[in-house]
């Protein structure tokens, strides 16, 4: 049973239906989050310090979560409470993604005064003026793993979550020491929870393969375990809270998708903005991943893409990708 409805209040205004973007990592959901944060209304935010603390906690060991009841509800979502707050000097505070989100440069150092944050703009003003906020949301990685908290802390919340091509999402983290930095010996907790949904190890023979399993078949793993979880938080969730974006479908028509998450959020967001930061050929952003679909065909190498249908072929299919393709 979902917690009753509680009134948060962020400068002055009640947070009414968040918005919480889910993804696996490199599903794209980053790119969604960043249309979101530059739309009128909203103040979302991503990788704040109070939540991600909290989000790993819960991903890592879900016991955690499921043993304190209402408990992991109440610090979800006082943790909100410290991370939606509008202040000057805020954003000089958040992650380099998030700021990457607003379109702001990282954050300078505290003893510098730093360039300006944005034209006009000082640095030390926040990203968004706090008399213009009507929607509260947030993006933070691997929030996918802590849905069934934010429903408990937000009953009224809207899920958005992305589903990409498992073979271009382990193209993208193998190439991202922060995703691989999961797999050491010294952050890898398989002795202490298993099954693992954060790991996406479910049986004792991937249990028992692990640690000489290959870099493309942890990744795997990871894709498979994250579709699964998406799979059944569609299937417990009400329609009108949980809403499904494919990746490809950013790629190829952004006006579209732009016009059906507006629908479903019931607050519009430009499409100019997807349009600007998906394309189906090169990165819009050169610094940012590759934003094409297909990227698995130049960067995994035939062993790869082997390892990873294997593991994962079932769901790929499943999802409407085709194998060997």
């Amino acid at each position: 049973m979902r917690s009753t409805p509680h009134i948060l209040v962020i400068n002055g205004t009640k947070v009414r239906r968040p918005v919480f973007l889910l993804g696996s990592p490199h599903s794209g959901a980053d790119v969604l989050a960043r249309a979101v944060k530059r739309s009128a209304g909203f103040h979302l935010t991503a990788g704040r310090p109070s939540v991600l603390r909290l989000v790993y906690a819960y991903a890592r060991r879900p016991s955690i979560a499921t043993g304190s009841g209402v408990g992991a509800a109440r610090v979800l979502r006082d943790a909100y409470a410290e991370a939606w707050q509008i202040t000057p000097g805020g954003c000089l505070a958040c992650s380099g993604e998030c700021r990457a989100l607003a379109g702001l440069p990282p954050a300078p150092p505290r003893a510098a005064a730093g360039p300006p944050a944005a034209p006009g703009r000082p640095a030390e003003e926040p990203c968004v003026e706090p008399r213009g906020v009507e929607r509260f949301a947030d993006a933070t990685p691997d929030l996918l793993y802590s849905a069934d908290v934010l429903l408990d802390a937000f009953p009224d919340a809207q899920l958005v979550q992305v589903i990409r091509d498992g073979r271009d999402v382990v193209a993208e983290m193998l190439a991202d020491d922060g995703c691989l930095g999961w797999f050491r010996p010294g952050l890898s907790n398989l002795d202490e929870v298993f099954p693992n949904p954060f790991l996406g190890v479910e049986d004792l023979g991937e249990r028992r393969r692990w640690p000489d399993a290959a870099l493309a078949v942890k990744c795997a793993l990871r894709w498979r375990g994250s579709v699964r979880l998406s799979a059944r938080l569609r299937a417990q969730t009400p329609e009108d809270q949980l809403f499904t974006v494919r990746f490809e479908d950013l790629a190829a028509s952004p006006g579209r998708v732009a016009r059906d998450v507006s629908e479903y959020l019931g607050t519009p967001l430009s499409p100019g903005v997807l349009a600007g930061l998906v394309r189906p050929g090169e990165p819009a952003d050169p610094s940012a991943p590759e934003r094409r679909v297909g990227i698995w065909r130049d960067r995994l190498t035939p062993r790869q893409v082997a390892q990873v249908e294997r593991v994962a072929g079932n769901e790929l299919g499943r999802l409407g990708y085709r194998l060997g393709d």
